[in-house]
């Protein structure tokens, strides 16, 4: 069984896109989805710094369009359904976004509308109060979420592989610095607020506020949802749980934990890849694990997807494809939003 990942907010890096713009018909598709994303996904792809690409504005869309690039050009194309014991689609945080349009849930216009509203609203709600991440590497997971709920934070991520993101305000983040639990490194996190806490509920109320307009479609593919590690099938739960996981904890320990029951045995993370590559190397010993870090990565992606899935699901994109028209440290990066 295979598992094809997608990364969160975190993992981007300047000039991402660089590599992937001049290949066949990337710089049409670029294009066409900067109008749904309302911003420039060749120019913050390939030209901006890393400063500019921090914004949660622009950070969140330009990943969504990076993973959804990288499986075009993989010539991943999934118009049946897939059976549930070949292949299986995860993504971590924002990534859930990009996993939900390779299932056909959304189009790949629908998903870049989302997640530019989900960016822009998240950074305004991160603007209300100081907040902050940090990661603590270590420990015993139990303990560690217990003394942060005794200091008002909340384990924003459990990510496995000995990482737990805590998220609170700038006071109580300070407070668990001056007192980290037993045997664990601190790492602030520089990132623009408290994601998936109760601080981001502005956030999830604005998307609810349009998700009612969305009208998704079955999903071809599993996915798992990082409430919970569970295998989402229905469409309509698969919106509403990408609305609530804006303030809601990532339990990426528990789709890692769901992965290990299905028996998968080889992993693609999409691009910007290596962080979730790196923690399934450690959570999920014995399974072939591939980050597509560039193009040259995708020939053996595509013996991948040929292996477990079937050649059939596999298509190279036209040279000049049709725009399609909107439908009714590494362990560390890319693990906040």
């Amino acid at each position: 069984m295979l598992a094809i990942l997608a990364p969160g907010q975190g993992a981007q890096t300047p000039g991402q896109l660089s590599a992937w713009s001049g290949l066949p018909g990337a710089e049409d598709r670029l294009r066409w989805w900067s109008a749904a994303a309302g911003i420039d996904l060749l120019e913050v792809g390939c030209e901006a710094p890393a400063e500019t690409i921090r914004d949660t504005a622009i950070a969140q869309p330009l990943i969504v369009a990076s993973g959804l690039l990288a499986a075009e050009q993989l010539g991943l194309t999934i118009t049946a359904p897939v059976g549930t014991g070949s292949l299986v689609l995860a993504g971590h945080s924002v990534g859930e976004i990009t996993a939900a349009a390779l299932t056909g849930a959304l189009s790949a216009e629908e998903a870049l509308v989302l997640v530019a509203l989900r960016g822009r609203a998240m950074a305004e709600a991160s603007a209300r109060a100081q907040t902050g991440m940090t990661a603590l590497l270590g420990g015993d997971p139990e303990t560690v979420t217990a003394q942060l709920d005794e200091l008002g934070l909340t384990a924003a991520n459990r990510n496995g592989a000995g990482q737990i993101v805590a998220a609170g305000t700038a006071a109580d983040l300070a407070r668990l610095a001056a007192e980290p639990p037993t045997g664990v490194r601190l790492r602030p996190l520089s990132v623009a607020g408290a994601f998936h806490t109760h601080h981001m509920a502005p956030a999830r109320d604005a998307l609810a506020a349009v998700a009612g307009g969305i009208r998704p479609a079955a999903p071809l593919v599993t996915t798992l949802s990082n409430a919970d590690g569970t295998q989402i099938t229905e469409p309509s739960e698969l919106v509403s749980r990408l609305v609530a996981q804006v303030a809601a904890p990532v339990r990426w320990d528990l789709c890692l934990a769901t992965l290990r029951e299905l028996g998968v045995s080889a992993v693609i993370e999409l691009p910007p890849a290596g962080t979730l590559a790196g923690i399934a190397r450690r959570e999920l010993p014995g399974v072939r694990i591939l980050a597509v870090k560039s193009p040259d990565d995708l020939p053996a992606a595509r013996e991948l997807v040929a292996e477990h899935v079937g050649e059939q699901y596999l298509r190279f994109p036209p040279a000049n494809p049709a725009p399609r028209q909107p439908a009714d440290d590494e362990l560390l990066a890319g693990v906040q939003a």
